[in-house]
């Protein structure tokens, strides 16, 4: 069995129209956003055994706050073809994980996140909330029964659970 969480990064800032876009950072919504994910994971015992984060600053904020709930043997790859990566790229690049790898959080942007999810759930009883809209902040969990990433495809994955911090004020 794979595991594939996808976190959209928290609500970025606008504050500065001087900065490129992958050097804005968390607005304070995103960072209280962050915070409110950090416990949701560690309730929900979300220790991926890797994750894959975008290189611009507000996934790398993002990651910052919920690192300490991720468990203490995740490792952390910053990817610079991640920032702005299509689903068709989120998708290879999952394929090519080790086969000693049984769970990912990859942690990036849409539209590319959101249309991952869409292209790999072909079920699950979040799959209505994740089609109608894929917010800053929010993570879906998929799970995949694959013995490899090279299995894992359009269509085969079960959306187990979908959250947006919203949900846990």
């Amino acid at each position: 069995m794979r595991t594939i969480v996808l976190l959209r990064h928290g609500k970025s800032s606008w504050s500065d129209s001087t900065l490129a876009d992958i050097d804005r950072p968390l607005a304070p919504r995103g960072e209280r956003a962050s915070r409110k994910l950090a416990k949701y994971i560690r309730r929900k015992r979300i220790q991926p055994a890797l994750v894959l984060c975008s290189p611009s600053l507000r996934t790398r904020q993002t990651l910052e706050g919920v690192a300490a709930s991720l468990g203490k043997r995740c490792a952390v790859e910053v990817v610079p073809q991640l920032y702005g990566a299509s689903d068709r790229e989120l998708l290879e690049r999952l394929q090519t994980l080790p086969e000693s790898i049984s769970s990912v959080m990859l942690i990036g942007h849409n539209p590319g996140l959101r249309k991952l999810a869409l292209v790999l759930a072909s079920r699950g009883t979040y799959l209505p909330q994740l089609e109608e809209k894929f917010p800053t902040g929010a993570l879906a969990t998929l799970v995949v029964r694959s013995e490899g990433w090279t299995a894992v495809v359009p269509g085969v994955a079960e959306l187990v659970d979908y959250v947006v911090p919203r949900q846990l004020d």
